[in-house]
């Protein structure tokens, strides 16, 4: 897989990424700063590294569906690999200026 396929792949994994909401939070989880990690392997299998806005997320299972069924949707996706991690910590300086704007925080 070339260098220009792989991004191709990841800009429409960052695209679908952007359907994915929190259904607490009118942003998507993108924009909120969720997604820390975004690496396609040459075999087409993706290794994602992603967190919650708080550890105890009441949604987390419902979010972490929605991201596997949408990333291994992308064309050329073999396989996901989805890493929860907390750390860093996410924190409000993670989102993206229009997150912020939209949650009244600009």
């Amino acid at each position: 897989m070339t260098q220009a396929e792989k991004t191709k792949m990841e800009e429409e994994i960052v695209d679908v990424l952007k359907t994915v909401y929190d259904p607490e939070i009118p942003v998507n989880i993108y924009d909120l700063g969720m997604i820390y990690k975004i690496d396609v392997q040459d075999d087409g299998s993706l290794e994602m590294d992603m967190t919650f806005t708080a550890p105890s997320c009441p949604a987390a299972d419902f979010i972490l569906e929605d991201v596997r069924s949408k990333v291994e949707s992308v064309r050329g996706i073999t396989a996901a690999n989805i890493n929860l991690v907390f750390d860093p910590a996410w924190d409000q300086s993670m989102m993206s200026e229009e997150a912020r704007v939209e949650l009244g925080f600009e």
